[in-house]
């Protein structure tokens, strides 16, 4: 019962309008429906094996979300169901999901991640690289993707300010990707630590995993 505990607990935190992703990544299928039979229907996974397995045996009305950094040899096995992919973090690999998609059929929406971190770990474009490819002729000739919103991480640190600067930073890159795409309403941003500052900020999607699956056991 605490999986449905927790999640009711960061429901009533969450305001009406902004999308919780459950991250469930690492997690048994025992504990996604923990969560799916308290009504949670979006779910993020971050090894897209993990994930198509756990596609397989849960209930298909089940949205997933494809949460971490994505290797283009491995689009062709989230294909067919992924919901939404978060990290596209470059014109190739916008390519191959494209591709991809047209293979099986299916419009896939995506974020473009952006890199707001002070920290080199993180992936994504910068201001400058996102601004040149919504312009070019090679991202507009791509008809099987659709770009719904921004996504990015911030620096993993106490400091509030920061946390807060760099979300702000995010929330104005979003304003002009609006105003250039017509489909984009997502920014995903904000994790169990800090989401409520991103709500703050202008967040419309925050992904959640440890306040609401507990601690993750990587070994």
């Amino acid at each position: 019962m605490a999986i449905a505990t927790n999640l009711k607990n960061i429901k009533e935190t969450i305001p009406e309008g902004v999308t919780l992703v459950a991250v469930s990544k690492t997690k048994p299928t025992e504990s996604i429906l923990e969560a799916y039979e308290f009504g949670q229907r979006i779910f993020g996974e971050n090894k897209v094996q993990e994930m198509t397995k756990k596609w397989e045996v849960l209930p298909k009305d089940i949205e997933w979300h494809m949460i971490g950094h994505v290797q283009r040899n491995k689009v062709k096995y989230m294909a067919e169901y992924v919901s939404l992919i978060h990290g596209v973090d470059s014109l190739k690999l916008l390519k191959e999901i494209d591709k991809q998609a047209k293979k099986n059929n299916r419009v896939i929406s995506c974020l473009l991640q952006i890199h707001i971190a002070n920290e080199e770990s993180k992936f994504g474009f910068d201001e400058k690289e996102l601004l040149h490819l919504l312009e070019s002729e090679e991202f507009k000739s791509l008809e099987n993707i659709k770009i719904v919103g921004l996504m990015g991480m911030a620096t993993f640190t106490q400091d509030i300010n920061q946390i807060r600067k760099e979300f702000k930073n995010l929330k104005l890159l979003f304003d002009t990707t609006v105003s250039m795409l017509s489909d984009v309403k997502v920014l995903s941003m904000g994790m169990s630590g800090d989401y409520q500052i991103a709500i703050e900020e202008g967040s419309t999607m925050v992904r959640i995993g440890s306040s609401i699956f507990g601690a993750r056991n990587y070994s």
